[in-house]
């Protein structure tokens, strides 16, 4: 009988687990979401992407789907493929700051940006991180 109950509790003690308590911001901040997006500049067939192509879709993607501000840097990533062989390219990073976002709704935002890349450019794949945090402007 204790087994069966321990059975019981176990999807809400893992349910739990899984969604982190919201920070507690200090006074003249707010909650928020930052959602960090990684797009590589190498392709498969062909020459790097170049800075004109990056400017190009940052005004006619990246800045409509946030029209109230983000930031681009540049970046130089790298990973190991499963041959080992270590490959870098060099990329752009967006951050985006989104208050009173969860990451659910950060990532509804930042999808169609991501697809859009993928299809604009041909690549498999953009790396994506959300996070919370306490901002103030």
């Amino acid at each position: 009988m204790r087994t069966e109950r321990a059975w019981l509790l176990l999807p809400a003690l893992l349910a739990a687990c899984a969604t982190p308590p919201a920070p507690a911001c200090p006074d003249g901040t707010t909650q928020a979401t930052v959602a960090e997006a990684y797009f590589g500049r190498s392709r498969r067939d062909g020459p790097d992407i170049t800075e004109a192509e990056w400017r190009d879709f940052l005004a006619g993607t990246v800045t409509p789907a946030f029209p109230d501000g983000l930031t681009a840097l540049d970046g130089r990533g790298q990973w190991r493929r499963p041959d080992g062989t270590i490959l870098s390219e060099a990329s752009k990073v967006l951050v985006v700051v989104l208050p009173g976002a969860d990451a659910a709704a950060a990532r509804a935002r930042l999808r169609p940006v991501e697809e859009a890349w993928k299809a604009r450019f041909r690549h498999q794949s953009v790396l994506t991180v959300y996070r919370g945090a306490c901002v103030g402007f």
